[in-house]
């Protein structure tokens, strides 16, 4: 149960890395609104998650999760740059989370 809460604080955590973009600055009151609901429930969901999990496990899938999930929806949402460097780059995090997810 413990990933789970891991998963869905990371996918959280793009919620509110995405959300960002849209407070303009925290000028906005709804984006800004639902940004920091998401950041409360990305750190409820970490801390959840890591009564069990190991802190360093913990904390760099989660950060791993936010960074790739950010990053593709920033690709697609936002039309920034797409290259092999990025895609590269992007496969080596995921890699990286499956490595932590397999070592735990």
């Amino acid at each position: 149960m413990a990933w789970t809460f891991l998963v869905v604080a990371g996918l959280f955590e793009i919620c509110w890395a995405i959300g960002l973009k849209y407070t303009e600055g925290f000028s906005r009151f709804w984006p800004t609104a639902l940004t920091l609901v998401a950041m409360a429930a990305s750190f409820g969901c970490l801390a959840h998650a890591l009564k069990s999990i190991p802190v360093g496990t913990g904390y760099a899938v989660w950060t791993g999760i936010g960074a790739a999930g950010t990053a593709v929806l920033g690709m697609v949402i936002f039309a920034e740059t797409v290259s092999l460097i990025k895609l590269a780059s992007l496969f080596c995090i995921i890699l990286g989370i499956i490595g932590l997810k397999s070592s735990a």
